[in-house]
C-alpha cells in the first residue's frame, strides 16, 4: 500500500504465511515494490509484525 507505506510479504520457502502491513521504510520507490520481489525485513520483535520493516529490494 503505497500511501501508507506497508507491505504484503511472503517468508522465504514459506509458501503459506504472509505478514500483512508490514512497514516500508519510506527511502524505497515505490515503483520498487512489486509482487514478486524479494525484500530484506529488519525483525525487531520476532513475534510481533508491527515491529518489523522492509528495509532494502533486490532481485
Amino acid at each position: 500500500n503505497s500511501g501508507d507505506y506497508t507491505a504484503t510479504v511472503q517468508l522465504a520457502s514459506s509458501y503459506k504465511v504472509y505478514l500483512e502491513d508490514v512497514a516500508v521504510a519510506r527511502n524505497l520507490p515505490s515503483a520498487e515494490m512489486v509482487s514478486g520481489r524479494k525484500v530484506a525485513v529488519v525483525f525487531f520483535d520476532e513475534h510481533n509484525v508491527k515491529e518489523a520493516v522492509v528495509v532494502a529490494v533486490y532481485t
